[in-house]
């Protein structure tokens, strides 16, 4: 028996990617979590969950990043800067109270991680 060819097959058509039009922003109040998601979705021609998964993983870097056994500071390119400030703890003190100018005393407070974010020049050029 001779073997038989097979017929070369055609390629296939590719389907054009969806285009999604981006939803609208407005200005009188900030977006929410779900509007952040449709918006970059929309801009990046990302799936939504593919969205949502760069977040959590993103969150889940910065928290290694600002964790105890992470540098204690972490860059979100051309945006901000976040980092982790140890603040000591406070002794119970006497102090004027600043409303009513009566003494009070102010208790004391545990040693505690603060964090704190500082922008960086690309976003404070943004709202200029």
């Amino acid at each position: 028996m001779a073997a038989m060819k097979k017929a070369a097959s055609k390629p296939k058509a590719k389907t054009a990617a969806k285009v999604v039009k981006a939803p609208a922003i407005s200005a009188d109040k900030p977006l929410t979590k779900s509007e952040t998601y449709a918006y970059l979705a929309a801009t990046t021609g990302l799936a939504r969950k593919q969205v949502v998964s760069v977040f959590e993983n993103l969150s889940g870097l910065i928290g290694k990043c600002l964790g105890k056994k992470g540098p204690g500071v972490y860059v979100v390119p051309g945006l901000m800067k976040v980092r982790v400030v140890r603040k000591p703890a406070t002794k119970e003190r006497e102090g004027i109270n600043p409303f009513t100018g009566q003494p009070t005393i102010f208790k004391a407070k545990p040693a505690r991680n603060v964090v704190k974010i500082q922008a960086l020049k690309a976003m404070k050029d943004m709202v200029k």
